[in-house]
C-alpha cells in the first residue's frame, strides 16, 4: 500500500471548489459524466461511470472532504481527504489518498493529476 499527498491551485473560492465536488449536477459539469454524490456521512458515491466509488464519511462545507475509496477486498481502507485553503489565486487544495493498492497507484497518481484536478483546473480557466 501506499501513500499519495499533492497540492493544486484553482482559480475560484474554496467554496465554489466544495460544490464543484460535492454537488452532482456539478461534478457533471466538469467531468462529463454523471455522478451520485451527497453530503450525508456515511452515503455512497461514484464517479466517472463508477470508476471511482466510495464512502463519504466527513464534511466540513467549504473546507474539506473525507471520503473512504473502494478497491475491492483490502485489509485497510483507502481514504481520501481533501482540504480547501484560501489563496491569493483562489484556492489551494491539499489532497492526501492512503492506502491505495500498489498495483493501483501509477495509474491513481496520473488520474489525480489529469482527470480529476486537471479536469477541475481546466475547468476553472475558462
Amino acid at each position: 500500500m501506499k501513500d499519495y499527498k499533492q497540492y493544486y491551485i484553482l482559480a475560484a473560492p474554496p467554496e465554489e471548489v466544495y460544490q464543484a465536488l460535492t454537488l452532482p449536477q456539478t461534478i457533471q459539469l466538469w467531468t462529463g459524466e454523471k455522478a451520485v454524490m451527497s453530503t450525508e456521512p456515511g452515503s455512497e458515491f461514484s464517479m466517472w461511470d463508477e470508476s471511482i466509488v466510495g464512502k463519504n464519511l466527513e464534511f466540513i462545507e467549504g473546507k474539506m472532504i473525507v471520503q473512504e475509496w473502494y478497491f475491492g477486498e483490502q485489509d485497510a481502507p483507502s481514504i481520501v481527504t481533501i482540504k480547501l485553503h484560501p489563496h491569493k489565486s483562489g484556492t489551494s487544495v491539499e489532497l492526501r489518498h492512503t492506502n491505495i493498492p500498489d498495483d493501483a497507484y501509477e495509474g491513481m497518481v496520473e488520474g489525480w493529476n489529469e482527470a480529476y484536478f486537471g479536469s477541475l483546473i481546466d475547468f476553472y480557466a475558462e
